[in-house]
Protein backbone atom coordinates (compact mmCIF):
# COMPACT_ATOMS: atom_id res chain seq x y z
CA UNK A 1 0.00 0.00 0.00
CA UNK A 2 1.62 3.20 -0.96
CA UNK A 3 1.51 6.77 0.65
CA UNK A 4 -1.97 7.99 -1.30
CA UNK A 5 -3.50 4.75 -0.57
CA UNK A 6 -2.85 4.26 3.40
CA UNK A 7 -4.19 8.41 3.57
CA UNK A 8 -7.36 7.22 1.98
CA UNK A 9 -7.78 4.14 3.91
CA UNK A 10 -7.07 5.86 7.01
CA UNK A 11 -9.40 8.79 6.56
CA UNK A 12 -12.39 5.63 5.29
CA UNK A 13 -11.51 4.46 8.75
CA UNK A 14 -11.66 7.36 10.45
CA UNK A 15 -15.10 8.51 8.96
CA UNK A 16 -16.93 5.01 9.69
CA UNK A 17 -15.83 5.15 13.34
CA UNK A 18 -17.68 8.77 13.22
CA UNK A 19 -20.52 7.33 11.80
CA UNK A 20 -20.58 4.72 13.86
CA UNK A 21 -19.53 7.14 17.08
CA UNK A 22 -22.97 9.33 16.24
CA UNK A 23 -20.61 12.00 15.09
CA UNK A 24 -21.92 13.99 11.71
CA UNK A 25 -18.47 15.18 11.22
CA UNK A 26 -14.85 15.35 12.65
CA UNK A 27 -13.03 18.23 12.59
CA UNK A 28 -8.76 17.81 12.83
CA UNK A 29 -6.68 20.30 13.02
CA UNK A 30 -2.77 20.36 12.67
CA UNK A 31 -1.54 17.39 14.83
CA UNK A 32 -0.08 14.22 14.29
CA UNK A 33 -3.69 12.96 13.67
CA UNK A 34 -3.67 15.17 10.51
CA UNK A 35 -0.23 14.19 9.56
CA UNK A 36 -1.65 10.71 10.35
CA UNK A 37 -4.70 10.65 7.95
CA UNK A 38 -4.06 12.70 5.46
CA UNK A 39 -0.56 12.67 5.21
CA UNK A 40 -0.23 16.98 5.75
CA UNK A 41 1.96 17.78 8.24
CA UNK A 42 1.57 22.11 8.80
CA UNK A 43 2.34 24.09 12.03
CA UNK A 44 -0.39 25.37 14.06
CA UNK A 45 -1.28 29.14 13.21
CA UNK A 46 -3.15 31.97 13.82
CA UNK A 47 -4.75 31.13 10.08
CA UNK A 48 -6.61 27.88 10.57
CA UNK A 49 -6.06 24.70 8.66
CA UNK A 50 -8.77 21.81 9.23
CA UNK A 51 -9.26 18.13 8.01
CA UNK A 52 -13.28 17.69 7.63
CA UNK A 53 -14.63 14.31 7.93
CA UNK A 54 -18.05 13.39 7.44
CA UNK A 55 -19.95 10.20 6.14
CA UNK A 56 -21.66 11.48 3.08
CA UNK A 57 -18.99 13.18 1.20
CA UNK A 58 -15.33 13.61 0.32
CA UNK A 59 -12.82 14.13 2.93
CA UNK A 60 -11.65 18.21 2.64
CA UNK A 61 -8.56 20.23 3.78
CA UNK A 62 -9.77 23.79 4.68
CA UNK A 63 -6.25 25.88 4.12
CA UNK A 64 -5.28 29.58 4.03
CA UNK A 65 -4.96 30.22 -0.27
CA UNK A 66 -1.73 30.87 0.51
CA UNK A 67 -1.19 26.86 1.39
CA UNK A 68 -3.09 25.93 -1.73
CA UNK A 69 -0.05 24.80 -3.59
CA UNK A 70 1.91 23.19 -0.74
CA UNK A 71 -1.46 21.47 0.47
CA UNK A 72 -2.25 20.44 -2.86
CA UNK A 73 1.34 18.42 -3.03
CA UNK A 74 1.49 16.92 0.46
CA UNK A 75 -2.19 16.84 1.55
CA UNK A 76 -4.12 13.79 1.87
CA UNK A 77 -1.75 12.26 -1.10
CA UNK A 78 -4.05 13.92 -3.74
CA UNK A 79 -7.45 11.82 -1.75
CA UNK A 80 -8.98 15.08 -0.66
CA UNK A 81 -10.68 18.06 -1.84
CA UNK A 82 -9.19 21.59 -1.38
CA UNK A 83 -10.90 24.36 0.12
CA UNK A 84 -9.43 27.43 0.60
CA UNK A 85 -10.15 31.14 2.20
CA UNK A 86 -8.00 34.43 1.91
CA UNK A 87 -6.84 36.87 4.42
CA UNK A 88 -9.36 39.01 4.91
CA UNK A 89 -12.37 36.53 4.76
CA UNK A 90 -14.52 34.98 7.25
CA UNK A 91 -12.49 31.41 7.41
CA UNK A 92 -14.79 29.50 9.95
CA UNK A 93 -17.58 30.74 7.51
CA UNK A 94 -15.82 28.21 4.86
CA UNK A 95 -15.71 25.26 7.24
CA UNK A 96 -19.09 25.63 8.93
CA UNK A 97 -20.76 24.98 5.33
CA UNK A 98 -19.07 21.50 5.12
CA UNK A 99 -20.57 20.88 8.21
CA UNK A 100 -23.74 19.30 9.17
CA UNK A 101 -26.91 21.83 9.55
CA UNK A 102 -27.35 20.18 13.44
CA UNK A 103 -26.20 17.20 15.23
CA UNK A 104 -22.68 15.95 17.45
CA UNK A 105 -19.39 16.70 15.80
CA UNK A 106 -15.90 15.88 16.94
CA UNK A 107 -12.91 17.87 17.18
CA UNK A 108 -9.46 16.92 17.48
CA UNK A 109 -7.40 17.44 20.78
CA UNK A 110 -5.03 19.82 19.00
CA UNK A 111 -7.67 21.93 18.00
CA UNK A 112 -6.70 25.88 19.25
CA UNK A 113 -9.11 27.44 21.77
CA UNK A 114 -9.64 30.48 19.29
CA UNK A 115 -10.55 28.42 16.75
CA UNK A 116 -12.75 26.49 18.33
CA UNK A 117 -14.63 29.27 19.09
CA UNK A 118 -14.77 30.79 16.30
CA UNK A 119 -16.00 27.36 14.50
CA UNK A 120 -19.06 27.43 17.28
CA UNK A 121 -20.26 30.63 16.60
CA UNK A 122 -20.09 30.48 12.98
CA UNK A 123 -22.12 26.82 13.91
CA UNK A 124 -24.04 27.34 17.07
CA UNK A 125 -26.36 24.88 16.19
CA UNK A 126 -24.25 22.14 16.54
CA UNK A 127 -22.79 20.39 19.69
CA UNK A 128 -19.13 19.85 19.84
CA UNK A 129 -17.48 16.49 21.61
CA UNK A 130 -14.07 15.46 21.55
CA UNK A 131 -13.14 13.39 18.55
CA UNK A 132 -10.17 11.82 20.63
CA UNK A 133 -12.47 8.26 21.32
CA UNK A 134 -12.36 7.73 17.19
CA UNK A 135 -9.08 9.04 16.30
CA UNK A 136 -7.63 7.32 19.27
CA UNK A 137 -9.01 4.03 19.10
CA UNK A 138 -7.65 4.34 15.18
CA UNK A 139 -4.29 5.43 16.02
CA UNK A 140 -3.77 2.62 18.55
CA UNK A 141 -3.08 -0.61 16.20
CA UNK A 142 0.17 0.47 14.73
CA UNK A 143 0.38 -1.13 10.77
CA UNK A 144 3.40 -3.13 9.53
CA UNK A 145 5.54 -0.27 8.68
CA UNK A 146 4.34 1.75 11.63
CA UNK A 147 6.18 -1.36 13.97
CA UNK A 148 8.73 -1.73 11.73
CA UNK A 149 9.74 2.38 12.31
CA UNK A 150 9.00 1.90 16.01
CA UNK A 151 11.54 -1.27 15.83
CA UNK A 152 14.43 1.17 14.03
CA UNK A 153 13.67 3.48 16.48
CA UNK A 154 13.90 1.20 19.54
CA UNK A 155 16.84 -0.23 18.04
CA UNK A 156 18.70 3.02 17.40
CA UNK A 157 17.70 4.35 21.34
CA UNK A 158 19.39 1.02 22.18
CA UNK A 159 22.44 1.48 20.20
CA UNK A 160 22.95 5.21 21.89
CA UNK A 161 22.49 3.80 24.89
CA UNK A 162 25.63 1.08 24.89
CA UNK A 163 27.40 4.01 23.06
CA UNK A 164 26.81 6.25 25.94
CA UNK A 165 28.07 3.44 28.36
CA UNK A 166 31.33 3.18 26.80
CA UNK A 167 32.15 6.87 26.40
CA UNK A 168 31.34 7.02 30.24
CA UNK A 169 29.78 9.35 32.91
CA UNK A 170 31.80 9.66 36.00
CA UNK A 171 33.36 13.53 36.18
CA UNK A 172 30.57 14.89 33.58
CA UNK A 173 27.72 16.99 34.65
CA UNK A 174 24.30 15.63 33.61
CA UNK A 175 23.85 18.07 30.90
CA UNK A 176 27.40 17.08 28.81
CA UNK A 177 26.05 13.60 29.35
CA UNK A 178 22.19 14.18 28.03
CA UNK A 179 24.27 16.71 25.50
CA UNK A 180 25.97 13.63 24.08
CA UNK A 181 22.72 11.12 24.25
CA UNK A 182 21.08 13.71 21.76
CA UNK A 183 23.78 13.70 19.19
CA UNK A 184 24.04 9.52 19.54
CA UNK A 185 19.93 9.59 18.67
CA UNK A 186 20.86 11.37 15.68
CA UNK A 187 24.27 9.44 15.39
CA UNK A 188 22.05 6.00 15.07
CA UNK A 189 19.34 7.50 13.09
CA UNK A 190 16.77 9.50 14.60
CA UNK A 191 15.81 12.68 12.97
CA UNK A 192 16.24 14.68 15.95
CA UNK A 193 16.34 14.04 19.94
CA UNK A 194 13.49 14.88 21.33
CA UNK A 195 14.38 14.52 25.42
CA UNK A 196 16.83 13.03 26.97
CA UNK A 197 17.03 13.02 31.22
CA UNK A 198 19.74 12.71 32.72
CA UNK A 199 19.23 12.14 36.61
CA UNK A 200 21.96 11.19 38.76
CA UNK A 201 22.71 10.67 42.65
CA UNK A 202 19.29 12.05 44.30
CA UNK A 203 18.52 13.89 41.30
CA UNK A 204 17.01 10.12 40.24
CA UNK A 205 14.01 10.64 43.09
CA UNK A 206 12.52 13.03 39.98
CA UNK A 207 11.23 11.16 37.56
CA UNK A 208 11.34 14.23 34.54
CA UNK A 209 14.39 15.83 36.21
CA UNK A 210 16.08 18.29 33.95
CA UNK A 211 19.57 17.63 33.30
CA UNK A 212 21.99 20.18 35.03
CA UNK A 213 24.99 21.07 36.39
CA UNK A 214 25.66 18.48 39.20
CA UNK A 215 28.67 16.58 38.41
CA UNK A 216 28.63 12.48 38.48
CA UNK A 217 30.51 10.95 40.79
CA UNK A 218 31.75 7.70 41.42
CA UNK A 219 28.53 5.52 43.82
CA UNK A 220 26.08 7.79 41.71
CA UNK A 221 23.24 5.71 40.36
CA UNK A 222 22.17 7.50 37.23
CA UNK A 223 18.74 7.23 35.42
CA UNK A 224 18.98 7.55 31.76
CA UNK A 225 15.76 8.21 30.08
CA UNK A 226 16.09 9.16 26.23
CA UNK A 227 14.03 9.20 22.71
CA UNK A 228 13.78 10.89 19.73
CA UNK A 229 11.24 10.81 16.61
CA UNK A 230 12.65 8.18 13.75
CA UNK A 231 10.87 8.69 10.60
CA UNK A 232 8.34 10.10 12.06
CA UNK A 233 7.56 7.84 14.78
CA UNK A 234 9.45 8.01 18.70
CA UNK A 235 11.94 5.83 20.53
CA UNK A 236 11.52 5.74 24.60
CA UNK A 237 13.51 4.05 26.81
CA UNK A 238 14.83 3.81 30.59
CA UNK A 239 18.11 2.02 31.84
CA UNK A 240 19.51 2.68 35.64
CA UNK A 241 23.06 2.75 35.64
CA UNK A 242 25.82 2.98 38.78
CA UNK A 243 29.22 4.41 38.58
CA UNK A 244 31.60 2.64 40.17
CA UNK A 245 30.56 0.44 43.76
CA UNK A 246 26.53 0.86 44.17
CA UNK A 247 25.54 2.87 47.23
CA UNK A 248 23.73 0.64 50.36
CA UNK A 249 20.24 -0.51 48.87
CA UNK A 250 20.37 0.28 45.49
CA UNK A 251 20.97 -3.49 44.24
CA UNK A 252 18.12 -4.28 46.33
CA UNK A 253 15.35 -1.89 44.75
CA UNK A 254 16.96 -2.42 41.10
CA UNK A 255 15.86 -6.11 41.38
CA UNK A 256 12.52 -5.40 43.00
CA UNK A 257 12.30 -2.83 39.58
CA UNK A 258 13.77 -5.60 37.73
CA UNK A 259 11.19 -7.88 38.73
CA UNK A 260 8.40 -5.29 37.91
CA UNK A 261 9.21 -4.01 34.69
CA UNK A 262 9.59 -8.13 33.48
CA UNK A 263 5.91 -8.56 35.24
CA UNK A 264 4.05 -6.00 33.17
CA UNK A 265 5.50 -6.80 29.88
CA UNK A 266 4.25 -10.80 30.72
CA UNK A 267 1.23 -9.50 31.62
CA UNK A 268 0.70 -8.23 28.22
CA UNK A 269 -0.86 -10.03 25.73
CA UNK A 270 -4.47 -10.01 23.27
CA UNK A 271 -7.82 -9.49 25.22
CA UNK A 272 -6.28 -8.15 28.00
CA UNK A 273 -7.38 -4.46 29.77
CA UNK A 274 -4.64 -2.37 29.39
CA UNK A 275 -4.81 -1.73 33.71
CA UNK A 276 -3.56 -4.84 33.82
CA UNK A 277 -0.24 -4.24 32.93
CA UNK A 278 0.24 -1.33 35.50
CA UNK A 279 -1.62 -4.04 38.42
CA UNK A 280 0.84 -6.60 37.76
CA UNK A 281 4.15 -4.31 37.39
CA UNK A 282 2.73 -2.51 41.18
CA UNK A 283 1.95 -5.65 42.61
CA UNK A 284 5.30 -6.88 42.32
CA UNK A 285 6.41 -3.30 43.70
CA UNK A 286 3.72 -3.08 46.91
CA UNK A 287 4.77 -6.74 48.07
CA UNK A 288 8.85 -5.65 48.18
CA UNK A 289 7.18 -2.31 50.26
CA UNK A 290 7.62 0.60 48.19
CA UNK A 291 4.23 1.02 46.66
CA UNK A 292 3.87 4.69 47.82
CA UNK A 293 7.45 5.13 45.98
CA UNK A 294 5.95 4.01 42.78
CA UNK A 295 4.59 7.48 42.12
CA UNK A 296 3.42 7.40 38.17
CA UNK A 297 1.86 5.03 35.89
CA UNK A 298 3.23 2.04 34.28
CA UNK A 299 3.18 3.04 30.79
CA UNK A 300 2.05 5.20 27.74
CA UNK A 301 1.31 4.59 24.76
CA UNK A 302 3.76 5.69 21.94
CA UNK A 303 3.51 5.79 18.20
CA UNK A 304 3.55 9.49 15.80
CA UNK A 305 3.63 10.96 19.84
CA UNK A 306 5.92 10.20 22.66
CA UNK A 307 3.07 10.06 24.90
CA UNK A 308 -0.34 8.78 23.60
CA UNK A 309 -3.24 6.34 23.98
CA UNK A 310 -3.62 4.14 25.70
CA UNK A 311 -2.36 4.30 29.37
CA UNK A 312 -0.83 1.61 31.36
CA UNK A 313 -2.81 2.71 34.55
CA UNK A 314 -5.92 2.03 37.00
CA UNK A 315 -8.91 2.64 35.29
CA UNK A 316 -7.85 2.35 31.38
CA UNK A 317 -9.62 -0.45 30.14
CA UNK A 318 -8.62 -0.20 26.70
CA UNK A 319 -8.70 -3.90 25.46
CA UNK A 320 -4.87 -4.75 24.10
CA UNK A 321 -5.05 -5.46 20.41
CA UNK A 322 -2.42 -6.99 17.92
CA UNK A 323 -0.69 -3.85 16.82
CA UNK A 324 -0.97 -1.46 20.09
CA UNK A 325 2.39 -0.03 21.49
CA UNK A 326 3.14 1.52 24.46
CA UNK A 327 5.77 1.80 27.21
CA UNK A 328 6.58 -0.59 30.51
CA UNK A 329 8.40 1.40 32.38
CA UNK A 330 8.06 0.98 36.70
CA UNK A 331 10.40 3.20 38.97
CA UNK A 332 10.96 3.46 42.85
CA UNK A 333 11.92 7.14 43.68
CA UNK A 334 13.63 7.33 47.74
CA UNK A 335 13.66 11.52 48.00
CA UNK A 336 17.29 12.64 48.49
CA UNK A 337 18.93 9.42 47.89
CA UNK A 338 18.24 7.77 44.70
CA UNK A 339 15.46 6.46 41.81
CA UNK A 340 15.38 3.62 39.42
CA UNK A 341 13.49 3.22 36.58
CA UNK A 342 13.58 0.43 33.69
CA UNK A 343 11.77 0.80 30.77
CA UNK A 344 10.99 -0.57 27.32
CA UNK A 345 8.75 -0.50 24.54
CA UNK A 346 6.46 -3.38 23.58
CA UNK A 347 4.11 -4.53 20.55
CA UNK A 348 1.16 -6.37 21.19
CA UNK A 349 1.49 -9.49 19.36
CA UNK A 350 -1.21 -11.99 17.97
CA UNK A 351 -0.42 -14.12 20.57
CA UNK A 352 1.84 -12.33 23.42
CA UNK A 353 4.14 -9.13 23.25
CA UNK A 354 7.35 -8.43 21.55
CA UNK A 355 10.15 -5.84 23.32
CA UNK A 356 11.05 -3.15 20.60
CA UNK A 357 13.81 -2.68 23.50
CA UNK A 358 17.11 -5.00 23.37
CA UNK A 359 19.39 -3.64 25.35
CA UNK A 360 20.30 -5.29 28.50
CA UNK A 361 18.22 -4.41 31.73
CA UNK A 362 20.39 -5.62 34.36
CA UNK A 363 22.34 -3.21 36.51
CA UNK A 364 25.25 -1.79 34.81
CA UNK A 365 28.47 -0.59 36.19
CA UNK A 366 29.74 2.41 34.30
CA UNK A 367 32.90 4.20 34.37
Amino acid sequence: MDARERSAERMARATAGAADDGLGAIVVGPSPDLAYLSGYDPPPFERPTVLVLRPDREPTLVVPELERALAAVSGGGGKVDLATWRDGSDPYGVIAGLLPGSGRVGISDRMWAVHLLGLQAAAPALSWTSASPVLARLRARKDRDELDALRRAGAAADASFEAICMIGLAGRTERDVADDLARLLVEFGHDSADFTIVASGPNGASPHHDPGSRRIAPGDPVVLDFGGSFDGYFSDTTRTVVVGDPPDGLEDVFALVHEAQGAGVEAVRPGVAIQEVDRAARAVIAAGGFGDRFIHRTGHGIGREVHEPPYAVEGDRTVLEPGMTFSVEPGIYLDGRFGVRIEDIVAVTDDGVERLNRSARELRVVD
